[in-house]
């Protein structure tokens, strides 16, 4: 007796409709409704809205500021640095983030620099560390 094998197709007949439609459409045209305001609104960014408790995480830094990824995880891990040293010399628990901008973290850079080689002037890694240790603290002070 032979058994015979058959192979499955990749896609069914509606998942391809679906996929050749999808592919058709311009993103540009695409509207998403907005169920806050019951009202449609057009589609413009994959970006996720923070929700209160990032509200105070230090974002990444705009485009134009960094050439490299590497550079751009080192100037918010500085910045991230900045704003725990200020929590904890002022003993504030409030979010700090509004009242620091990019340029401090680019003035903080010499403090902060290990090597000469402007695409790797500090060690990411040790900033996290550092930036982390920091934060830490700064819960832990506000937490008593």
């Amino acid at each position: 007796m032979r058994i015979s094998k058959r192979t499955p197709s990749r896609f069914t007949m509606m998942e391809a409709g679906l996929l050749s439609l999808s592919l058709a459409l311009p993103v540009g045209l695409l509207v998403l409704p907005d169920p806050a305001s019951g009202q449609d609104r057009p589609f413009t960014s994959m970006e996720i809205e923070r929700d209160e408790e990032d509200a105070c995480r230090v974002p990444k830094p705009p485009a134009d500021l960094a050439e490299t990824a590497y550079l751009g995880n080192g100037y918010r891990a500085i910045l991230r640095i900045l704003i725990a040293e200020e929590a904890l010399a002022s003993e504030n628990c409030t979010c700090l983030l509004d009242q620091f901008t990019w340029d401090q973290a680019l003035d903080a850079l010499p403090r902060f620099q290990t090597s000469d080689n402007p695409r790797l002037p500090f060690k990411v890694l040790d900033l996290y560390a550092q930036a982390d240790a920091l934060e830490a603290e700064v819960v832990a002070g506000c937490a008593k």
